[in-house]
């Protein structure tokens, strides 16, 4: 599966797969209505303009010439990140592709352009009762951080989210 830089047309592809992803993936977690509620049209204004500033960096993941699949990530938002700390700030597939092996080619080509940026560690926040997400940043090499628990709202729900970190090779820059 080709996994290359999104550009500007990919936008709403990319929102079609976050909105559908959301939906599948969260139905057991947050309220039908607030994902019924979730548009197409404002996800992708917001990824165009990520796609346009490249902040986040966005790569997409192509089956048959469909994007079927996206990773963002760009400098940790946490405040206590270090300079060469990076976060995937999302990663989803299209859930007619889950199952197939295709998240962890994005996940694998997301860290190559971050080892490339030079980042020696990414974390990430995932729901903490999203147990399939729990387990595929687990066998991606993820470790979650209980103390990094920390309460938030969403849709009228109350939930939590936990860090989960890895730490990457630092790369010899005369390679």
């Amino acid at each position: 599966m080709p996994v290359r830089p999104a550009t500007g047309d990919d936008a709403e592809a990319i929102a079609q797969v976050h909105v559908a992803s959301w939906r599948s993936a969260y139905r057991r977690i947050l309220a039908p209505e607030f994902l019924a509620g979730l548009s197409v049209e404002q996800r992708q204004a917001r990824w165009s303009d990520a796609i346009a500033n490249d902040l986040p960096h966005v790569l997409v993941a192509d089956a048959d010439g469909q994007v079927v699949g996206f990773s963002a990530f760009g400098p940790c938002r946490d405040a206590d990140a270090g300079a060469l700390a990076f976060e995937i700030w999302a990663l989803y597939l299209a859930p007619s592709h889950w199952d197939r092996g295709l998240g962890r080619e994005l996940w694998l080509a997301s860290r190559e352009a971050l080892l490339q940026r030079g980042a020696q560690r990414v974390s990430l926040w995932v729901i903490a009762n999203n147990e399939r997400a729990t387990r595929f940043y687990t066998l991606a090499g993820f470790a979650p951080q209980p103390e990094s628990l920390k309460a938030f709202e969403l849709g009228g729900m109350r939930l939590e989210e936990v860090r989960f970190c890895q730490s990457l090779p630092v790369r010899d820059a005369r390679a």
